[in-house]
C-alpha cells in the first residue's frame, strides 16, 4: 500500500475498511503497477483489452468489478495500470498527453488536478455529458470537471465528506462527553467551538496526549468548508486575502501556540502512525477515507476506543475525490465510455464503498443497502452511511483553481513549522506566501 503526500485534498487510500461485515479489514497494496497492455488492444476475434490507468487505490479490483465486467462483456478484458504515487502519475500523464501516446483507455484524475486539466487539456478528453447523467452526482462534483463550454471531461468516482474521528477513551479520561450526538452538540458552533473543546480537553488531558494530531489538517478542513478558498470565481488567486484562508490560519495558529496539536505530519510512519497506535491523539479531521487509515494505523488494540461524529459547524468540507476520464486518442473510445458509465453507476460505487470505504459521488448509491446501512465496527458501529451522506449534503460548491494542491501543501508545511519549530505565525505566513507566489507565478 502506498504512502503519498496530499495533493489538493487527500492522499489516495492507504487503507481498506469493510463497512458491512463484522470487522474493519485493512488490505495492503504492493505499491507496484499491475500488468499493463503492451501489445495490441484487440485481436482478430474481436476481443478487446481496455486499460485503466490510475494511482494508489481506486477499489475496482478489491470490489471484483473488472472480473464482473468481463462476465457481462466476454469480449472485453479490463486491465489496471496503477502508479503508486499520484505525484509521479500526474507528470507522466501530462507527458503522455503531450506526446499523444502511452495513455490508457481510461485515466484517473485527482480533484487537486482537475481544474488545471479542465483549463489546459480538456480538448484531449472525451465529452462525457452524453454518456453519464450529471444530475446523478452531487452537483458540485461534476461542475469541477465541466468546461466553460459545457463539456464534462470526467465522471466522478468518490468524494471525501468531512466528519470528526475522536478517541472515546481519551475523551472519557479527560471528562468530556463520549456519545457522538453529545460531541456533535459541543461542535455545533463550528471550528472555534472545536478549539474550545480542545481547551476543555487540555485541562484534564491524560499525560502525553494532545487534542488533535495536526493543525494543518484542521486548516485544510476549515478552508475546504467554504465556497471561496484560494481563487475567486474569475480565476484570480486570492490566497493572501481570502477570508476562509485567514480564518483557518488564525485557528491553526491558535492550536499550535496553545499546544492543542501534537504537531504531526499526517501519515508519517515514524510519528503519526506510532501516535495513533499509542493513543496520544484525541481527534482527527476525518474525511470518509480517513477512517480506514486510522483503523489500520491505530491497530486492533484500539478497536472500540474510537468513534465518529459530524464535523464542526453547519457546513461540511470535501477532502478528496477523483474522476475517470477518456482520452480522445484511445482506440476504443465507445467501449471505454461504456466502462466508465458502468464503473461510476450507483451499484458499482456502492460496491467500492463496501470494499475500501471511499464514499460515492453518485447520489443513487447513497440509498443502496451497502451504503445506507453501513456501520464501522472499529468505530463503535458508527453509522457512516448516514453520517457521510448528511455531511455530503452540506458541502458548498467550492471554487477550484489550477494550483490548489500546491497552495495547500505550502500552507501546511509552514503550519507544521509553527508546531515543530515554534516559528511565529507572522513569519510562517510570510514564508508560505513567498513560496506560493513563486509557484503560482
Amino acid at each position: 500500500m502506498r504512502i503519498t503526500r496530499t495533493v489538493g485534498g487527500r492522499r489516495r487510500r492507504a487503507a481498506v475498511i469493510a463497512t458491512t461485515g463484522l470487522t474493519a479489514t485493512a488490505l495492503l497494496l504492493a505499491g507496484c503497477s499491475s500488468d499493463s497492455d503492451s501489445g495490441k488492444s484487440s485481436d482478430a476475434n474481436g476481443k478487446i483489452t481496455l486499460t485503466v490507468a490510475d494511482y494508489g487505490q481506486f477499489g475496482y479490483k478489491e470490489a471484483g468489478l473488472f472480473a464482473q465486467y468481463h462476465k457481462l462483456h466476454p469480449n472485453i478484458t479490463v486491465k489496471e495500470n496503477t502508479t503508486a504515487q499520484e505525484e509521479v502519475y500526474y507528470p507522466k500523464l501530462l507527458q503522455e498527453l503531450n506526446a499523444g501516446s502511452g495513455l490508457g483507455d481510461v485515466q484517473g484524475l485527482e480533484v487537486g488536478r482537475i481544474k488545471e486539466v479542465v483549463d489546459t487539456k480538456a480538448d484531449q478528453f472525451v465529452d462525457l455529458s452524453k454518456v453519464i447523467d450529471v444530475n446523478d452526482w452531487v452537483s458540485w462534483k461534476e461542475k469541477q470537471a465541466t468546461t466553460s463550454s459545457g463539456s464534462v471531461i470526467g465522471a466522478g468516482t468518490d468524494i471525501g465528506p468531512m466528519s470528526l474521528c475522536y478517541n472515546k477513551d481519551l475523551f472519557q479520561r479527560a471528562g468530556l462527553p463520549t456519545d457522538r450526538e453529545d460531541v456533535a452538540k459541543k461542535l455545533a458552533g463550528g471550528w472555534k467551538a472545536y478549539l474550545q473543546l480542545g481547551d476543555e480537553y487540555k485541562k484534564h488531558a491524560p499525560a502525553g496526549t494532545y487534542f488533535m494530531d495536526s493543525a494543518s489538517a484542521m486548516f485544510n478542513a476549515v478552508v475546504s468548508s467554504n465556497e471561496q478558498q484560494y481563487y475567486d470565481a474569475s480565476g484570480k488567486p486570492i490566497y493572501e486575502t481570502s477570508a476562509s484562508v485567514k480564518d483557518a490560519w488564525g485557528l491553526a495558529s491558535q492550536a499550535a501556540t496553545g499546544k492543542l496539536s501534537q504537531g504531526l505530519a499526517q501519515f508519517d510512519p515514524d510519528t503519526w502512525v506510532p501516535a495513533l497506535r499509542k493513543g496520544t491523539v484525541a481527534t482527527v479531521a476525518c474525511p470518509a477515507w480517513m477512517a480506514g487509515q486510522i483503523s489500520t494505523d491505530a491497530g486492533p488494540a484500539n478497536k472500540g476506543k474510537w468513534d465518529i461524529t459530524t464535523a464542526p459547524g453547519t457546513t461540511s468540507a470535501n477532502w478528496g475525490g477523483s474522476f475517470l476520464a477518456i482520452p480522445k486518442s484511445g482506440k476504443h473510445v465507445a467501449e471505454a465510455s461504456a466502462l466508465v458509465k458502468w464503473l461510476t453507476a450507483p451499484e458499482q460505487q456502492a460496491a467500492v464503498f463496501k470494499a475500501i470505504g471511499v464514499f460515492p459521488s453518485n447520489k443513487g448509491a447513497w440509498e443502496l443497502p451497502d451504503v445506507k446501512n453501513a456501520k464501522l465496527p472499529y468505530f463503535n458501529d458508527a453509522p457512516i452511511g448516514k453520517i457521510y451522506a448528511d455531511e455530503a449534503s452540506t458541502i458548498p460548491a467550492a471554487v477550484l483553481g489550477p494550483k490548489d494542491g500546491v497552495i495547500k501543501d505550502d500552507f501546511s508545511k509552514q503550519i507544521l513549522n509553527m508546531e515543530q519549530r515554534h516559528t511565529s505565525s507572522a513569519d510562517a505566513w510570510n514564508a508560505a506566501i513567498k513560496v506560493i507566489d513563486k509557484a503560482v507565478g
